[in-house]
């Protein structure tokens, strides 16, 4: 890691480069605290900006850190070095955190063991920060941050887009990879080379004495404005031989001839700094005594070609240099340098880095430290570091002697690799076996694993009859994870919306494998899903019912997703809330991300479907606090709901169109989701030919738990736009599947659309008496409007007007406001006037402003807002003051007597 100095004076022709970062700094003295990445090739003078960066902080805490290439696989490495001074002596400023965060970070930095929460690092670590800024403003540095651990990286971009209203200025150096990154999100500079007239200037100041012009032409020339390049080819005193390489190799070059003029025990010696990420002299001494290298004449001789410096931290005078260093060397070379370092490494204090210095030093099959290394995977893991253990676990299986080890240990690895995210590593992985040796249950581990692969890489057909094929491998071997299989295939195909594709080829191969102890087993979701498609959902409706509540325990705690699936194809609100409650009280207990999000996301469409927009827009705004945190993309269908119960078209449209742009082609859930939106809103602004053309679209996505809300608008649709042969089938359908479910809000729904299609009034009062018992107000709503505009239709004013300011009232006080217009239309046109609708606290506010509001209305502390959210608490007051103003108040009491804000306690 190299120190905050550099020589006096302005940096050359970077004008531009230095003015962001000195204005970035003083908005940080002002809390307003922000980012910058600073991108480039190697050599382009990212650190001497960072240099800039630590002078321009005067008054300034400033912490630093640098990402290694050799630390890049050790969980938290690059986030424990910059926060180290926060944490020593022990404890610190982790003292002053909440106990829960506490633990987290020590967990993270490896001073405690117990089970990862890499989910909570990123707050824990924004709250260390923000309370050490609370005594002066910090600037936090890291350079090199492409060679950060991914932990590390994840956390810092999480905490960068936390720190607004923060005393704190982070600046990154990062060089250009062309790979994607979490870090191309944040604002950043492109660092450009230099100017033909700037780059001659750094060269005149640089270089003491005259230099002949035909060197000057051609060090000017190669190094193409490159900084470090101009400063080090120069070295060669101008006989070095034209190089038409990058810059960064030719630097790297340069070092490496300077590294040549050594002695072979002061090479010696640096190669085994090289290979050291930590930098710490206790281990390098210890080293290089074993290899009997005089430390005085070595040290001495490296320092004098100043490749690298040796004090309280070993040094190299650029990354770099330690990179040339090690290249420098032949494997040889190198595996007794990591051969050394593993014999003083300590095997207590840091056995993972023993570990992998033993792994690098081995040449063959070595099962002793293939078993260490499965170790230091295995603690690597319960810290959260899914990189380095995916890792550790690949290395063991290079090293593993026995083949059946070899086996087992590739496929944990590739397992561990689709945990850590990386499904095409993963791929590359799994490939190597899958034409070895194999026994039956190998094989249906390779099939599970490639399932899981195509399923992340979105490719889910594949997916699907992967875990088909693994089923049927296990028919014989392990008839219950057999049947786990094909229920993993069939739950695959229903998130992603292509059952319709999968459920015959499911059904027949779980048929074909089952055991004759099929019969000792109550019946499951794939026996229900068997009935339904051979006789339909009259006579499969009870079974699907049964396998939903389970014998021993209900489906949801086991398969929530299907279980929302399921209580959807029977119209079941009730079941559907209980298992919406689930997910929340669960996800908030366990801190499991993926739990909470669904719940989130659930609770957003219920929100929505019943009418309570504030609560909807609340839930999306944490789901997608979490999606950021997590590093993950939003939930779609949230949104789409709301836009489309909303009634806003302009609103809606560019929704609609973002998402159409950036579904997936085999997304077609995401689709079926767009499509079934598009209808409701255009059914609510009585656009009935848009309507039908969605909703169209809807319906051919026949997969289970989808028809029975696309139908409805289907048949509205239709019958508007007189298709009535067309909305008869759809009633058909409707009416089937309604009838067998039995629950009040597919009877409700069944009933308004008979009414629709028959023009028969007692359909309509049927359809009331259902609804009304459903917590999905708008539907209840709806069936009003309906009977009024037949009511008016026939003649009947009076009664009519009876049914239409319900549902106006209804609709216009939920925020519904293209059904709303629908009923004020239809009431104006029985001679009626309506006001102008009302507006509601929430529509000057953004998502999260809602959900911030809702909070602080229900009692919360900023404190606790900013932990439910991700964000600091100066951040949340910052957010108030903006709430406040908006809504023309001054205090957080003031906000419990907002209209509609409240409509029901935040959850």
């Amino acid at each position: 890691m190299r120190p905050l100095t550099r020589s006096p004076g302005p940096l050359v022709g970077r004008r531009e480069e230095t003015g962001a970062i000195d204005e970035l700094i003083a908005d940080a003295r002002e809390s307003r605290g922000g980012v910058l990445v600073l991108r480039g090739e190697a050599g382009i003078g990212k650190s001497a900006l960072l240099d800039h960066a630590g002078e321009a902080a005067s008054g300034f805490r400033v912490f630093h850190a640098s990402g290694s290439q050799f630390e890049s696989e050790l969980p938290y490495a690059a986030l424990h070095q910059l926060c180290r001074p926060l944490c020593v002596p022990s404890p610190g400023q982790l003292a002053d955190l909440a106990p829960q965060h506490q633990e987290v970070l020590r967990v993270a930095f490896g001073l405690a063991g117990g089970p990862p929460d890499f989910f909570h690092v990123g707050l824990a670590t924004l709250e260390l920060l923000s309370a050490a800024a609370r005594e002066r403003p910090l600037l936090c540095v890291v350079d090199d941050i492409q060679w950060a651990d991914a932990a590390s990286s994840k956390a810092l971009t999480f905490i960068a887009r936390r720190i607004s209203a923060e005393p704190i200025a982070l600046v990154f150096a990062s060089r250009h990879s062309g790979a994607a990154s979490q870090l191309d999100e944040l604002p950043g500079l492109d660092i450009d080379r230099l100017g033909d007239s700037d780059a001659r200037a750094l060269l005149s100041a640089k270089i003491r004495g005259a230099l002949d012009d035909q060197v000057r032409e051609r060090i000017m020339a190669e190094a193409r404005g490159n900084p470090l390049a101009l400063l080090q080819l120069p070295r060669a005193d101008g006989f070095a031989l034209p190089d038409t390489s990058s810059a960064p190799t030719r630097i790297e070059r340069s070092f490496q001839e300077r590294l040549a003029e050594l002695q072979p025990d002061a090479r010696l010696l640096l190669t085994i700094a090289s290979a050291d990420p930590t930098g710490d002299p206790d281990l390098l001494w210890p080293a290089a005594r074993r290899m009997a290298i005089d430390l005085a004449a070595t040290s001495a001789a490296v320092t004098a070609t100043g490749l690298a410096e040796f004090a309280t931290r070993v040094r190299f005078c650029h990354p770099l240099a330690r990179s040339a260093v090690y290249l420098a060397a032949d494997a040889a070379q190198r595996r007794t340098a990591h051969r050394v370092l593993a014999e003083v490494t300590d095997p207590v204090v840091a056995p993972d880095r023993q570990a992998w210095h033993r792994a690098r030093a081995s040449t063959g099959p070595r099962e002793d430290v293939a078993a260490e290394l499965e170790r230091s995977a295995s603690r690597a893991r319960s810290r959260g570091g899914v990189v380095a253990a995916a890792a550790f676990i690949e290395r063991a299986a290079e090293l593993s002697l026995a083949p059946g080890k070899r086996i087992e240990r590739t496929l944990a690895a590739v397992a561990a690799h689709l945990d850590a995210g990386s499904p095409d590593t993963a791929a590359t992985l799994v490939s190597t076996v899958q034409n070895t040796p194999l026994d039956e249950h190998q094989h249906a581990q390779v099939d599970l694993l490639r399932g899981q692969i195509a399923f992340v890489r979105q490719n889910e057909a594949d997916g699907s009859m992967f875990m088909v094929r693994a089923g049927q491998r296990l028919a014989s071997l392990d008839p219950e994870r057999s049947r786990e299989c094909f229920i993993d295939a069939l739950e695959m195909s229903l998130l992603v919306g292509r059952s319709g594709d999968v459920l015959d080829t499911v059904l027949v191969a779980a048929s074909a494998a089952t055991s004759a102890s099929a019969a000792a087993r109550p019946p499951d979701i794939l026996d229900a899903l068997s009935l339904l498609n051979t006789h339909g959902h009259q006579a499969a409706a009870p079974l699907l019912r049964s396998a939903l509540h389970g014998t021993d325990s209900p489906m949801w705690t086991r398969r929530p997703a299907l279980a929302l699936i399921v209580a959807a194809e029977l119209w079941d609100s009730d079941t559907h809330g209980t298992v919406v409650d689930w997910l929340m009280k669960t996800g908030r207990a366990s801190g499991s991300p993926l739990v909470l999000r669904l719940g989130l996301a659930q609770l957003a469409s219920r929100a929505a479907l019943t009418g309570d927009l504030a609560r909807a827009m609340a839930a999306i705004a944490e789901e997608e606090a979490m999606a950021d945190a997590t590093g993950g993309q939003p939930v779609s269908y949230p949104r789409l709901h709301l836009a489309a119960m909303r009634g806003r078209r302009r609103e809606a449209t560019e929704l609609f169109e973002k998402v159409a742009a950036t579904a997936s082609p085999d997304g077609t859930g995401q689709l079926a989701d767009l499509h079934h939106a598009t209808a409701v809103l255009n059914n609510g602004l009585a656009d009935y030919r848009a309507a039908l053309a969605a909703a169209r679209l809807a319906a051919a996505y026949d997969g289970l738990g989808r028809p029975g809300m696309v139908l409805p608008e289907l048949v509205e649709a239709a019958v508007r736009c007189g298709n009535t042969a067309e909305a008869a089938l759809a009633l058909e359908s409707l009416t089937r599947r309604a009838q067998a479910a039995g629950t009040p809000l597919g009877l409700g729904l069944a009933a308004y659309a008979r009414g629709l299609v028959t023009g028969v009034e007692d359909h309509y009062r049927e359809a009331l008496e259902h609804l009304r018992d459903t917590p999905l107000l708008p539907y209840h709503a709806r069936a009003h409007l309906l009977y009024g505009e037949w009511l008016r239709r026939e003649g009947r004013r009076k009664d009519s007007r009876e049914h239409l300011r319900t549902a106006h009232q209804l609709l216009a006080g939920a925020g519904l406001e293209a059904f709303a217009g629908r009923a004020a239309d239809e009431l104006r046109a029985t001679g009626e006037k309506t006001g102008s609708p009302s507006g509601h606290a929430y529509d000057q506010l953004t998502m999260q402003e809602v959900h911030i509001a809702r909070l602080v209305a229900t009692g919360a502390t900023s404190n606790e807002v900013a932990a439910r959210l991700f964000l600091s608490p100066r951040t949340v007051e910052a957010h108030l003051r903006n709430i406040f103003r908006k809504l023309g108040i001054s205090s957080r009491r003031q906000l419990k007597n907002q209209p509609h804000l409240l409509t029901d306690q935040a959850s």
